[in-house]
């Protein structure tokens, strides 16, 4: 797998080898060894899907701590734009963002860290969307920002009129009114020396 750093640290883009012949495609998915080596030490725990029509958005989210997720995601079927917002406290990037796109054609993924923010928006007519956490599912821990806060300065390639959102993600502040639980300066990931 190739691994593409972005303008934050920590927010990398992955590419895997595809093998391609009269049958199809093969490419490997996943591998613990070759991320912990070149991504940072790992373990996921739970692996998600959604399956969301074109409009869709889904975010600003991330789990307060002790529940902080880091999240590798990919798109296998559709198309989406999917974005990680820096929210630490004292970071030099708070408050900016990467944005990637991900399709069942590039097969690109997306490796989100604790600390950021994450949402995605469906740019084809259906799009199923997997990613792998490395913490459990919190509901008392949810949070998010305004995936619609124009301050954020992130181009969705949609017109606003088309996008559908969770009245749950209609309610989230604007990033300027936002008092952030991460700090740069926490240790984000305890189980793993630094």
């Amino acid at each position: 797998m190739e691994v593409i750093k972005t303008s934050i640290e920590g927010v990398v883009i992955i590419e895997p080898r595809i093998f391609k012949d009269a049958r199809g495609y093969f490419f490997e998915s996943f591998s613990q060894k070759e991320f912990d080596e070149k991504v940072r030490p790992i373990h996921f725990v739970q692996d998600n899907e959604s399956k969301s029509s074109y409009g869709v958005m889904r975010g600003l989210h991330f789990q307060r701590p002790p529940y902080t997720q880091s999240k590798l995601v990919r798109c296998v079927r559709g198309r989406v734009l999917d974005v990680a917002v820096d929210i630490r406290k004292g970071s030099p990037t708070y408050g900016q963002h990467v944005a990637v796109e991900l399709s069942e054609e590039n097969h690109r993924q997306f490796f989100i860290p604790r600390g950021f923010a994450h949402g995605f928006a469906v740019l084809s007519e259906t799009a199923v969307f997997q990613y792998k956490c490395d913490n459990f599912y919190a509901p008392q821990a949810d949070g998010g920002i305004s995936i619609l806060d124009t301050g954020l300065g992130i181009d969705w390639h949609l017109p606003q009129e088309a996008a559908l959102l969770s009245e749950k993600d209609t309610r989230h502040p604007l990033l300027s009114d936002f008092d952030t639980p991460f700090d740069i300066n926490d240790n984000l990931y305890p189980e793993f020396k630094q």
